[in-house]
């Protein structure tokens, strides 16, 4: 069985100047893998597009699969980010407003460069990043089961655990489609208003404001 390449960096930036290095060779790094694909995207090219040597690149990352791999924790970083940042606290938000806000959070969170996501999802099929994407999903589903329980009284389905569940799964599913097959959707509020009425008349009684 050959030998698995390395994906963890070589040593990590600590003076300024050296971080920011890095982060113009992830830069690059993203602007290569949409623009040229996977598959052309070499460490050569990559250097090319940063302005650095490829010993500078060496110096931090060992092989390609090592800059990907960074890349991909850097953007589901910020997708993390995101999604903490809007969602403040829903806890006291009535249920159409809290439904609206949590969804389009994750739909924001998925348009942070869909194009990147798309080629990360497409070509990087390491327990990495899908263990990453995991961590954005258990975020919301945090939220959602808090915010539930919080409204257990107006809330149809018992099993709250399922609840979230499910609506962390739908939107997730959704708004994963439109990264891989419709990017424009991300940004179009209808594609929010929708999942928003399909989540609600599910979770909550009647149509409570």
């Amino acid at each position: 069985m050959a030998a698995r390449r390395p994906v963890d960096p070589r040593r990590k930036p600590v003076q300024q100047r050296a971080q920011e290095t890095v982060d113009v060779i992830l830069k690059a790094t993203a602007q290569v893998l949409v623009k040229e694909g996977y598959d052309k995207a070499t460490t050569n090219r990559i250097a090319a597009a940063a302005g650095v040597s490829i010993g500078t690149l060496y110096q931090y990352f060992p092989n390609k699969e090592s800059l990907v791999v960074a890349l991909s924790r850097r953007h589901t970083d910020e997708m993390m980010k995101l999604l903490s940042g809007m969602i403040v606290d829903l806890r006291d938000a009535p249920p159409r407003q809290a439904t609206r806000a949590l969804i389009k959070a994750m739909c924001d969170a998925h348009a942070v460069d869909p194009a990147l996501h798309k080629v990360l999802v497409e070509h990087l099929p390491q327990a990495t990043f899908f263990e990453r994407i995991h961590d954005v999903g258990h975020k919301a589903h945090q939220i959602v089961r808090h915010y539930l329980e919080a409204h257990r009284e107006r809330i149809i389905p018992q099993d709250l655990d399922m609840a979230a569940f499910l609506v962390v799964t739908t939107v997730e599913a959704t708004t994963h489609a439109a990264v891989l097959q419709r990017q424009d959707m991300l940004l179009n509020d209808d594609l929010v208003d929708q999942i928003t009425r399909l989540v609600h008349q599910y979770l909550f009684v009647a149509d409570p404001s």
